[in-house]
């Protein structure tokens, strides 16, 4: 059996929390490879919005086990405040997660140095969430990590306390006020939290599941477009967001790879800072917003709009091997009276195809206008009802593209939903 993977394919806000509770009937087991709680992942089912950060998007159905794998950093103290707000819903999600023994730990100091570095950036700041990422890939990296394996010793707080004192005198440089205590507060009950779920060496239960013929979905976090190597480098995010960090981010060979399932929208969104080419700084950026509802679900930024890149999608599409395509958020189009796509770039002058190496450079994207659909599509469950408009939309993005695009979402309820035969 081979693994499926989801991704997002833009610069992350894709949808993918949505269609993982959609399609996690068909599988077994649902498996976060990479991130943290820099991720939202919103779901909305029986009038209920649900956002998850950390905990996979499947532990709302009752037969899915859920897998925080290796590549994921944790937060105790959101990981606990998600345990205790799906437990509200009369729902033991610690019974349904497994979490990595290498799997690692944000510590209260990993926020502190996001904060104090993104202070100390200036004008120049990336736009992190402040989440403590950053730092603690960074650690991961540097080995100075407190992985998940760490908390079942007995001198865990002996080990804790001294990966706090070297962040602390880290800190000690920066010209950066704050209170440890504040930080600090809820992490050890946190801890216990996590301790309460089963900890394993999860790339062992993915592997025997894979070869006991269990059906898995690997979910990613963020967005292509962030990931740490071919991003829009640096308003990056510290992980691998495509498919091959869904290898590293469990524990599995390539070959096993199968379905790769990417998340797009029917525009793009983009928070913080970075280079965005179809930005648009108008009242269309600011309808598509409004519409969109387009306000991050990690930190409630508003997001910047802008149109459908078709440079950015084929290559993301190339560097992920993308089976087949969803596209989401359709129904925010629905009132526009013309529609339009990037399908080249102009830079310096040069009319290019390519996602460039500095896209920070004078991009002007080249357009192909469509005629709307000026259609309630929020209703629609079927192929055949799509207005015209919207299926030539659909169609010209998979020609261009070469994938089918397999499902449509046309409101944010896991009920509003099309599949295309």
């Amino acid at each position: 059996m081979k693994i499926d993977v989801l991704l997002g394919l833009q610069w992350g806000d894709e949808g993918k929390g949505k269609v993982v509770d959609v399609l996690t009937n068909k599988y077994d087991i649902i498996a976060r490879f990479q991130g943290g709680p820099n991720a939202g992942h919103s779901l909305e089912f029986n009038g209920i919005k649900h956002i998850l950060h950390i905990i996979p998007s499947g532990i709302f159905h009752d037969k899915a086990m859920n897998v925080i794998g290796n590549g994921v950093v944790i937060d105790p103290i959101i990981f606990k405040r998600e345990i205790d707000n799906i437990r509200k819903l009369g729902i033991d999600a610690t019974k349904k997660i497994i979490i990595s023994k290498k799997a690692h730990i944000i510590l209260p100091t990993h926020r502190i140095l996001d904060g104090a570095s993104e202070t100390a950036m200036g004008k120049d700041k990336i736009g992190s969430t402040l989440k403590g990422i950053g730092p603690t890939y960074t650690d991961k990296i540097s080995r100075n990590g407190l992985r998940v394996g760490d908390l079942l010793k007995d001198n865990f707080k002996e080990i804790y306390q001294k990966k706090i004192d070297r962040h602390l005198k880290m800190l000690s440089t920066f010209d950066y006020k704050f209170n440890f205590a504040e930080f600090e507060e809820g992490f050890f009950e946190g801890i216990e939290v996590i301790k309460s779920c089963k900890i394993d060496d999860t790339e062992f239960y993915i592997n025997e599941a894979l070869y006991g013929m269990k059906k898995v979905l690997a979910e990613g976090a963020q967005g292509t477009l962030l990931d740490i190597d071919f991003g829009s480098y640096p308003f990056v995010t510290s992980s691998n967001t495509m498919c091959a960090g869904a290898c590293t981010g469990l524990g599995i060979a390539p070959h096993r790879i199968g379905e790769v399932i990417g998340i797009f929208k029917a525009y793009c969104t983009r928070v913080g800072s970075g280079p965005f080419p179809t930005e648009l700084e108008n009242g269309t950026g600011e309808e598509l917003r409004k519409i969109g509802h387009e306000f991050g679900a990690t930190t409630g930024r508003p997001r910047r709009c802008g149109w459908m890149d078709l440079v950015a999608l084929k290559y993301v599409v190339m560097l992920n091997g993308v089976t087949q395509l969803i596209m989401t958020k359709a129904d925010v189009l629905d009132s526009f009276d013309t529609i339009q796509i990037a399908t080249k770039y102009r830079v310096n002058g040069k009319v290019t195809d390519r996602f460039p190496f500095d896209i920070e450079t004078d991009i002007e994207p080249v357009y192909k206008e469509f005629k709307g659909w000026n259609t309630d599509t929020t209703n629609i469950r079927t192929y055949d009802e799509l207005p015209k408009e919207f299926k030539d939309y659909m169609k010209f993005i998979e020609r261009e593209v070469g994938i089918p695009i397999k499902y449509v979402s046309v409101g944010p309820d896991r009920e509003q939903i099309i599949k295309i035969k």
